[in-house]
């Protein structure tokens, strides 16, 4: 009776001690089951993280020489301060409206005649700049890999009060910022876009705030639809907007609004296009790209271009007519950063209007000048 007894108790413990050890290998089993799934995870979610976070700046090509460039319409509501070049196409010159002589720092372009005093017209330069909207336009909205986790609908679409460093960011949706100010830091390397599938509606009073030493010039807002920014708002990056763009009473803009087939509408505000500085020494090197004025301008039969590049660039200058047709090319080479200057002789060209085009790396800036014999 005890061997008996002693027999069921030595195998019922066998038992529990194989019931205990299944339970413990399923536990484990479970446990490195759930390592493996977190560890695929991540493999499958960082390098989509990281890659968004290295993005070159969008070429804008030849509507990086423009403050505001729309297609239907730029109207001002007195006194605003716009520093840059201000185009309109293919609507008529007289839809640019409401400027007064001291408010731009830079050249009205028209598709005709009927523009402002002093306005220019040029419609094949214009075209050019309004078919490089597009490009852009489409360049920041097809940008790869496609945004996850963090840089996927970042606030759940109101980024106020959030603190975003560099990288590809997507809206599925409207892009608020409200409630609070956005900061965006990182380096003057850094570049940030923005994929936006419907509007952008910045509330007023609301301040993008730059840290780390970013630069509006690596900033840019691919707008789906339409853009607006509140009364007394300050703004950076290049706005890149499907229809129109509305700045608001006092609102400010470090930066470019460019509207492929709407208006561009400011009240009493400021916009700055990135890149305009004030002369900088010849022994110092540039903190950005710009191209000057030549000078003298009107000329007979020579003039020099200059211009300033803050990195080492592959540079391209050239010369066309009214018609877009290439007359010279000035240069055509690697440069270091730095100060430049070149000279045209254009004794064996006619009177007329000629522009000049700089292309160094993804810069871009074109201007006129007057030949005079």
């Amino acid at each position: 009776m005890i061997k008996s007894l002693l027999k069921m108790n030595l195998t019922t413990l066998k038992e529990e001690k194989m019931k205990t050890r299944k339970q413990h290998l399923t536990r484990t089993a479970r446990f490195v089951a759930g390592m493996l799934s977190f560890a695929l995870t991540l493999m499958l979610l960082t390098p989509a993280a990281t890659m968004a976070q290295d993005q070159p700046i969008v070429n804008l090509g030849a509507a990086g020489d423009f403050a505001l460039l729309a297609g239907s319409l730029v109207s001002n509501v007195p006194n605003s301060a716009v520093t840059g070049n201000i185009g309109l196409s293919p609507a008529a010159g007289s839809n640019i409206t409401g400027f007064g002589g001291a408010e731009i720092v830079g050249i009205f372009y028209t598709v005709d005649a009927t523009g402002p005093a002093g306005s220019v017209p040029s419609a094949t330069m214009l075209l050019a700049a309004k078919g490089d909207i597009t490009i852009a336009f489409n360049d920041a909205a097809g940008r790869m890999p496609v945004p996850v986790g963090e840089y996927l609908n970042p606030g759940a679409g109101n980024i106020g009060g959030m603190t975003l460093s560099s990288g590809l960011y997507k809206f599925t949706s409207t892009l608020s910022i409200s409630g609070s100010d956005l900061t965006l830091t990182g380096s003057d390397t850094d570049v940030w876009i923005f994929q936006i599938a419907s509007d952008l509606n910045v509330a007023n009073g609301i301040h993008v705030t730059l840290a780390g030493g970013a630069l509006p010039a690596n900033i840019f807002w691919q707008v789906g639809t339409s853009a607006t920014l509140g009364t007394t708002c300050v703004f950076q990056g290049t706005i890149i907007a499907d229809q129109s763009i509305a700045l608001n009473t006092g609102a400010t803009l470090n930066g470019r609004a460019l509207a492929s087939s709407g208006a561009v509408t400011i009240e009493g505000s400021t916009v700055t296009k990135p890149g305009l500085t004030a002369a900088i020494d010849d022994e110092i090197v540039p903190g950005t790209y710009n191209l000057s004025q030549n000078f003298p301008n009107p000329f007979n039969p020579s003039t020099t271009i200059s211009y300033q590049l803050p990195f080492s660039s592959q540079v391209t200058l050239t010369v066309t007519d009214m018609l877009g047709r290439e007359l010279a090319v000035l240069v055509n080479d690697v440069q270091n950063a730095g100060n430049h200057e070149i000279d045209w002789d254009a004794s064996n060209n006619s009177s007329g209007t000629y522009i000049y085009r700089l292309q160094a790396g993804s810069f871009v800036s074109v201007k006129q000048m007057v030949l005079v014999k």
